[in-house]
């Protein structure tokens, strides 16, 4: 019996073995920016959760991406070992318990409102690092220990944890493909199409949001964790309403409705950033590298209605119009005496 893989499959493998393999080629600055992509791949299929497998635009994850890199560099001892056997739960379980509260609230309204009051919730997460000695205030606070897991793991090392990052990436994308599968997966996929027919046949709509919410909220923690490991420093802009939105771009760059959609959208993010932030490439320009960057994504919004995962199927479509036009006119030109 032969094992057919459909075009999605192979291209999900091939770019997880492409990760596997580019530290075999990769320098130093590359691994660095690699592991950074990859972690706010997580932190991007954390928001597509909600977006594109619910249908509830969240604008403050961003503070559970935060609350996941403060606790982990809060509850981090400032000489001696931190094991991550206690540390990587503990991040992902604050974030989890914030995303509770707020969405046992939030999810109590509707359209704009939800998103606003997400929002307000992520801006009162970020007032409390920013204007409290919890958090250090605006200068943040610094990872004094590395965790390691005994003598096999040691994150310390940029190749060990662009593994264990990477090993984390496939890990939440199998979790969450496997998730949208299940009974559950297609419980929140008919809360997206309509939750007014899902409650007429009977599904209580409300507890399916909230655990999406926490899961979602639990994902993004873990993502803050990783990325508070790497960079061994925090500072409230984690949690400020920039990184919300930057990684909602990241999903409606790659297309939402698409885990794989997620992947793509934050690797193009980020390496749009890197490019229009070359000096070597736009000289004195590169300061201004938002408007290169806001520009790009305006024209990819317009031109790719379903993200870049969608470009191939749209230039099928448009060379498969092509040519039933041509057969069209070729039909006709006989058919004319």
């Amino acid at each position: 019996m032969k094992l057919q893989l459909s075009s999605k499959a192979v291209f999900v493998i091939g770019a997880f073995a492409l990760l596997a393999l580019y530290p075999l080629v990769g320098g130093r600055f590359g691994i660095d920016l690699v592991t950074k992509i990859m972690i706010f791949a997580i932190f991007a299929l954390s928001l597509e959760l909600l977006v594109g497998g619910t249908g509830l635009v969240c604008f403050g994850q961003a503070a559970f991406f935060g609350i996941g890199a403060y606790t982990a560099v809060l509850l981090s001892p400032k000489d001696g070992a931190a094991s991550l056997a206690w540390l990587l739960p503990a991040a992902v379980l604050a974030a989890a318990l914030y995303a509770l509260a707020v969405g046992a609230l939030s999810l109590r309204t509707k359209g704009v409102y939800f998103i606003m009051v997400t929002l307000a919730f992520a801006q009162m997460a970020y007032y409390v690092v920013h204007d409290t000695p919890l958090g250090g205030g605006t200068d943040g606070i610094y990872l004094n220990v590395k965790p390691t897991l005994g003598p096999l793991l040691n994150l310390q090392q940029p190749l060990v944890l662009y593994g264990f990052t990477l090993a984390t990436l496939i890990a939440v994308f199998a979790f969450l493909a496997q998730l949208s599968r299940s009974r559950f997966g297609r419980a929140l996929a008919g809360i997206r199409v309509n939750e007014q027919r899902m409650r007429a046949t009977g599904f209580s709509t409300y507890p399916y949001k909230l655990a999406a919410f926490t899961i979602s909220g639990a994902l993004a923690g873990l993502a803050g964790f990783l990325f508070a490991v790497k960079d061994a420093y925090v500072n409230p802009e984690l949690m400020s309403w920039h990184m919300s939105g930057a990684v909602l771009i990241m999903i409606i760059l790659g297309g939402i409705g698409h885990l794989r959609g997620a992947l793509v959208g934050a690797f193009a993010f980020a390496l749009l950033q890197e490019f229009f932030k070359s000096e070597a490439i736009f000289g004195s320009f590169a300061r201004h590298w938002h408007l290169g960057l806001g520009l790009t994504i305006i024209a990819s919004v317009a031109l790719l209605p379903r993200g870049l995962v969608g470009l191939p199927a749209q230039w099928k479509q448009r060379l498969l119009g092509r040519a039933s036009r041509r057969a069209e006119v070729g039909k006709g030109a006989e058919a004319a005496p």
